[in-house]
């Protein structure tokens, strides 16, 4: 169970961090010479690693992930000090600031229903909040550019929403589905017309419209189409670790002496 906030162990293990990452920065070769820009591919794959960790509910990978994802934090916030930009403190304070803000059902007088609500509280906050500050922020403006696509979609759903630009309910965005499926084949069957980038273009509609279904029956795609991967990945390697022990080399087999091996897989439930 967590302990208090306040307790000691946590001031003590984030002082120690601090320190090491004060050694590290002084006495290091490699750590002295790492800039932001040079650790920015670094943090993007250690997020990924942590996203596997999750996705294979390995608690003990999360934790190391999380070590890991923290040590970059403090490492940014380090290097910011020595440019006499901020701190660390800097960090946790703005984004309790930012917390405190984001939440007046918690900390003011607002009401919120349930999680819907407060996802369209909080974006429309971020937008009076950029007004505030003299931006004249869109709507879709905060959505990084360098997003995968299949999480930038969720987001730009996520924010439109947020105004209310979205679907009452379900049916409608799963009509959405086939209308886009059935646009897709008639590309698809239209011999004559059909181009790739109509073709392209009718797909990247279908796969928005199912990110859009997915949004309203509570399911996270980027996180349901990795577990598939993850999944398509064990049966095909135990497909070909187990053709290779029976002697058969895929390159040789048929689709169907494959699906032996795939079949048993799936009963075996990987």
């Amino acid at each position: 169970m967590p302990v208090e906030p306040h307790h000691p162990k946590y001031a003590e293990a984030f002082a120690r961090l601090l320190g090491i990452m004060n050694d590290l920065r002084q006495q290091c070769p490699w750590d002295k010479k790492q800039t932001m820009e040079s650790l920015c591919h670094l943090t993007i794959e250690e997020t990924y690693e942590l996203s596997d960790a999750i996705l294979n509910n390995n608690l003990e990978e999360i934790k190391k992930e999380l070590g890991d994802l923290l040590l970059h934090i403090v490492f940014y916030s380090r290097i910011a000090a020595e440019q006499s930009a901020f701190d660390i403190a800097d960090v946790i304070h703005q984004v309790c600031e930012k917390l405190i803000r984001r939440h007046p059902h918690i900390y003011g007088n607002v009401q919120a229903a349930d999680e819907n609500e407060v996802k369209r509280n909080w974006e429309q906050l971020k937008v009076a909040e950029k007004a505030v500050a003299g931006e004249k922020a869109l709507v879709l403006g905060g959505v990084p550019q360098a997003l995968p696509a299949l999480i930038k979609a969720i987001r730009i759903q996520e924010k439109a929403r947020a105004v209310g630009f979205d679907w009452d309910k379900p049916a409608d965005v799963w009509a959405k589905v086939e209308e886009e499926i059935n646009e897709l084949k008639s590309e698809l069957q239209n011999e004559t017309t059909a181009n790739q980038q109509e073709i392209e273009s009718e797909f990247g509609d279908l796969l928005f419209a199912l990110v859009n279904y997915a949004r309203f029956i509570n399911i996270n795609p980027e996180t349901a189409l990795e577990k598939t991967n993850l999944k398509f990945m064990r049966r095909f390697n135990f497909l070909e670790s187990e053709s290779r022990k029976d002697g058969k080399s895929l390159a040789e087999m048929t689709l169907a002496e494959m699906d032996v091996y795939w079949n048993r897989a799936k009963e075996l439930g990987l």
